[in-house]
């Protein structure tokens, strides 16, 4: 009994092995993320985090000869927030832009998992009523995440992304060009 178990095991592994060997995400491939933010480390969202990104596949067959690829690429982000003191009211907004990079590899047909880096320049911009002061300030900001697209043809997709910092999940649509 064990042995039938083992070698149906064995077989299935083998199977996505080979589903493997046609990468989702390879050198020369590129993708673009729209996507919507749900959950932010900013407070009082009035605009949650809308982003663009876009990863371009610089290497690839870095796994066993036929998974694992590595991408770089810009995001430019957007989000919106207000805070009310009283009679006065703040009103912020947030912009990012910056260089990622990622290491994919995929675990099953049709599905790029990936985890990256990025650097950003971060804009964020300030308008107290009380005062009629603007004020605008700006840094340099990093992020990690975590994400996976699934297309659901060889051009489109969907995609989802866990990360620290411009958003805590990042939803919406991919295409491949």
């Amino acid at each position: 009994m064990f042995k039938k178990v083992f070698l149906a095991a064995l077989a299935l592994i083998g199977s996505v092995s080979l589903a493997n060997a046609q990468e989702v995400f390879h050198k020369g491939t590129t993708a673009i993320n729209a996507g919507i933010g749900l959950g932010s480390y900013y407070s009082g969202i009035t605009i949650p985090p809308l982003s663009v990104s876009l990863d371009y596949g610089v290497a690839d067959n870095l796994i066993n000869g036929n998974n694992g690829s590595i991408s770089v690429g810009g995001f430019a982000g957007y989000a919106a927030s207000s805070h009310t003191y009283g009679a006065y009211k703040t009103t912020f907004s947030y912009i990012a832009l910056g260089g990622r990079g990622a290491f994919h590899y995929q675990f099953a047909p049709k599905l790029d998992t990936y985890a990256g880096l990025m650097l950003s320049y971060d804009i964020v911009s300030s308008n107290y009523d009380a005062f009629a002061n603007y004020i605008k300030t700006s840094h340099v900001d990093w992020s990690i995440f975590l994400g996976g697209r699934y297309f659901f043809t060889e051009k489109i997709g969907g995609f989802a992304e866990l990360g620290y910092g411009f958003y805590n999940l990042n939803l919406g649509v991919t295409f491949k060009l």
